[in-house]
């Protein structure tokens, strides 16, 4: 796997405009240990974090009761399945239900302070994010949804996306997916710090329903229905075969974007088939604890062939009432951004049966042929 480097791209760094405490706490976690030629980055972060401190500490002392106060009376929808397997296209589309509230870009990058900064930061951020995704052309706006990892990693250190900034470290972070050998405070900390992020959430968007997208979710089912016992979810599996193809893909380009440290290439790749392995296994276990009507699975390459009759099936089994009055919106982000064209990769032999013998049981569970 060749990564694509330019150690002086600081458009998609996820640490800037991060809770300037918790970057602190995520640095020292890491010993401070940085690549010297990552140092542009390094102090790019620490600016734009903060510039926008202020913001935050106002924030916490104007909102903070009111977002403790908050109620979340409706349920949160989740879509969770693993990384290039449609969880954006699939968020994208339920965005259009105007019923419903997100976590947008703008959100995720200032998670500490976008009510009261939104005016001033807001600029500030569609300025250092890039047009479209580097690794599949997606849009990207400050307005679009984004998935609420960012935000995590905004306000504490036990978020998955940080062991992409800390590569070396990479296997620590990855424990937060499934939060599995993670102390008890630790774990209840997350669970303050996500219920706090959607109760914000939700204050912003007057008491909407969140539609919530995260692949690092599809380890947790077990916790958000501690926390949220009525929760739905979406979930969308891929082609494991794909999925391999598409990630190696989606970290050869985005994780140098990243990075604070060289990232071992072969420990890469390890870390990602051990992490989907681990992942789904306990997907697989957990899922059964969700209540019938409220979980809806969808298979990638039927929502890509068929996306409006897909999306109406999930909006059935989940009992959700807005299809209808929704359904043009959701024709016309399709006719707009639904040509989706994926990516064509040859397998040998010897990769193939590596995948396979790795993630044999995720292939007979989603009825995929190896």
């Amino acid at each position: 796997m060749k990564m694509q480097e330019n150690v002086f791209d600081i458009k998609y760094e996820p640490l800037a405009g991060t809770y300037l405490p918790n970057l602190l706490r995520i640095f020292a976690q890491n010993k401070f240990l940085f690549s010297p030629r990552y140092f542009p980055k390094v102090a790019y972060s620490f600016l734009i974090s903060s510039i926008m401190y202020p913001f935050c500490i106002s924030e916490k002392i104007k909102y903070d009761r009111k977002i403790e106060n908050t109620e979340i009376r409706q349920p949160p929808l989740f879509l969770v399945g693993h990384w290039r397997s449609g969880t954006t296209y699939l968020h994208n589309l339920f965005s259009q239900d105007k019923s419903m509230g997100y976590l947008t870009t703008f959100h995720s990058t200032v998670a500490g302070g976008f009510i009261t900064g939104e005016k001033f930061l807001k600029p500030i951020v569609e300025g250092s994010i890039p047009e479209k995704r580097p690794m599949d052309d997606v849009p990207l706006s400050a307005d679009l949804p984004q998935e609420e990892e960012y935000a995590m990693g905004c306000l504490t250190p036990y978020a998955y996306y940080n062991g992409w900034c800390f590569p070396r470290n990479m296997k620590f972070y990855n424990k937060f997916v499934c939060m599995e050998g993670v102390p008890a405070d630790v774990i209840e900390e997350w669970k303050r710090t996500y219920l706090y992020l959607l109760k914000k959430g939700t204050l912003y968007w007057k008491g909407r329903r969140l539609v919530l997208k995260n692949p690092a979710n599809t380890g947790r089912i077990k916790i958000i229905l501690d926390m949220f016992p009525e929760a739905k979810f979406v979930h969308i599996f891929r082609n494991p075969y794909e999925v391999y193809f598409s990630m190696m893909k989606f970290l050869r380009i985005v994780l140098p974007r990243y990075t604070y440290q060289r990232p071992d290439e072969e420990k890469i790749e390890e870390s990602m088939m051990d992490l989907y392995a681990r992942m789904y296994r306990k997907f697989l276990k957990e899922r059964e604890e969700i209540p019938d009507g409220n979980l809806s699975e969808v298979r990638y390459e039927d929502l890509i062939g068929r996306p409006l009759q897909e999306l109406k099936r999930v909006y059935k089994e989940l009992g959700l009432k807005t299809f209808k009055q929704y359904n043009e919106s959701f024709r016309k982000y399709i006719e707009k951004y639904g040509n989706i064209k994926t990516s064509k990769y040859q397998m040998d032999e010897e990769i193939k049966s590596k995948i396979y013998k790795k993630w044999a049981f995720a292939f007979d569970a989603f009825g995929y042929e190896p």
